[in-house]
């Protein structure tokens, strides 16, 4: 959730690689409306087909207030709540990314690790959870997803109700782990926190400390300390380093805790390159009620991918080129001047909506709503002003989009899940000249592959 966490409301080639979900010849698709709704079971038919290699180890991932999580929350944040804040935490990416950072690079290497995940119905900012054991004897933590931020942490006991949130699972006990360890300060370790916030607690000079803020004054405190993690049955990390937290404010849902993945040296991804090679991809189910994977290491096959450049930004954000977007099979005519001014698109997976620059949002908007002029379109409602009322429709007729990144790759988005979250058209204005931000909306359905090691990340469609 970058240090972000639940805040306030063109060089082509010749050629392009097409990444489709199946749109026809004309560039509607028409689906049952449906589809558009959340379902209250739980699917995980499509990930039994995920093929572990020797080296890989499956972890599911699914969405935070799915049927396919492990216990269900009686107060989902509304829709409106959850677009909000998934706002605030953009504009608080880009206040970040805009900023002089350098490039994380790490070693390449085969070996992987594949972890499942999950997706739930009510979108929050940060809805897809991995479920993990951390300590000895292991116990399992359902924690957040978030390639926006580096440093992972849960709530520790002791810990009591006025200072850690109510959450589904027992606070995790280090008194109870014969592998805990606290991390000394004064070790690189400790100053390797030096961008997220730590220091030597007060009065001590043998326990290193951390603490976040985020952007809505909410904050994340307590003790950085050494644990194993176990991402899968055999498969655990030694000296795994994470924010034992014992000190928390502001809005928060259930979870245990979150996994970072970001390109600092604390994430997750970067803590296990040396067994990992610093790669990891995702895919994020399009629906409540089925589950998605979180991998850590390389494809096997690398062959259904299409891929880009990519840089990161401030050692934590993934960055990629966006250079054109078609509607309905038809090339939006957008100035590339507009596009290599926005500095490009941060790929996040705690976003929700899509952030474009001015000129390449309004050319979208007003291509999907020429499309879509045989639904009722409602009042704008704060940020969104592409909303429809689907009421009494059986079936919808929804255009494609697709969107076009450096080196000839295009996106065919899915419709409709990839396109449209509660009727509104999943994309905002995100300024003339700031950053854009690839939410997690656009990203359902494919396996995303951060190949850091070689500054490209790929998309391959139809993966969960």
């Amino acid at each position: 959730m970058a240090a972000s966490h639940l805040l306030v409301c063109v060089i082509l080639w010749t050629y392009y690689y097409y990444i489709s979900h199946g749109g026809d010849d004309h560039g509607f698709v028409t689906v049952p409306t449906r589809s558009f709704q959340p379902e209250a079971v739980c699917s995980d038919s499509r990930v039994t087909t995920l093929e572990p290699s020797r080296a890989t180890v499956s972890v599911p991932l699914v969405h935070r207030h799915g049927p396919c999580a492990s216990s269900q929350d009686s107060d989902d944040p509304s829709f409106t709540e959850s677009l909000c804040r998934s706002r605030a935490r953009a504009n608080y990416i880009r206040s970040r990314a805009s900023a002089t950072g350098g490039t994380v690079t790490m070693r390449d290497d085969d070996t992987k690790v594949t972890i499942p995940a999950h997706l739930g119905g009510a979108v929050d900012s940060l809805e897809y959870v991995v479920t993990v054991g951390l300590g000895t004897p292991a116990v399992s933590q359902t924690l957040l997803m978030d390639t926006g931020s580096d440093l992972s942490w849960v709530q520790c006991a002791p810990c009591n109700s006025t200072a850690c949130y109510p959450q589904k699972d027992p606070l995790f006990d280090p008194a109870k782990s014969s592998t805990y360890a606290l991390i000394p300060c004064h070790t690189d370790a400790c100053r390797n926190l030096a961008a997220d916030g730590t220091g030597c607690t007060s009065g001590s000079d043998t326990q290193c400390g951390f603490a976040i803020k985020y952007g809505d004054g909410s904050h994340t405190s307590g003790v950085y300390s050494d644990e194993t993690l176990t991402l899968a049955p055999g498969v655990t990390v030694m000296d795994f380093h994470f924010g034992c937290a014992r000190d928390q404010d502001g809005p928060n849902d259930k979870y245990d805790g979150l996994v970072g993945l970001g390109g600092a040296p604390v994430s997750l991804v970067s803590q296990t390159s040396s067994v990992y090679g610093g790669a990891f991809s995702y895919c994020l189910p399009a629906r409540n009620s089925e589950a998605g994977f979180l991998v850590l290491g390389g494809a096997n096959d690398m062959s259904g991918f299409a891929f880009t450049p990519m840089s990161v930004e401030m050692q934590t954000f993934y960055v990629v080129k966006l250079t054109g977007i078609s509607v309905a099979g038809k090339q939006l005519d957008i100035p590339p001047v507009a596009l290599a001014t926005s500095k490009g698109l941060i790929i996040d997976s705690g976003t929700i909506i899509t952030e474009l620059p001015t000129t390449a949002y309004t050319a979208l908007r007003t291509a999907f709503r020429s499309a879509m002029s045989a639904y009722p379109l409602l009042p704008p409602n704060g940020d969104f002003d592409t909303c429809y009322n689907l009421t009494g429709f059986s079936n919808v007729t929804v255009p494609t989009v697709a969107l076009s990144f450096d080196g000839g790759v295009t996106m065919d988005l899915d419709v409709p899940n990839g396109i449209l979250s509660d009727g509104c058209l999943a994309f905002q204005d995100a300024g003339q000249d700031d950053p854009g931000i690839l939410g997690n909306v656009n990203q359902r359905t494919f396996e995303v592959l951060y190949d850091v090691g070689h500054g490209k990340v790929g998309f391959r469609a139809g993966a969960c």
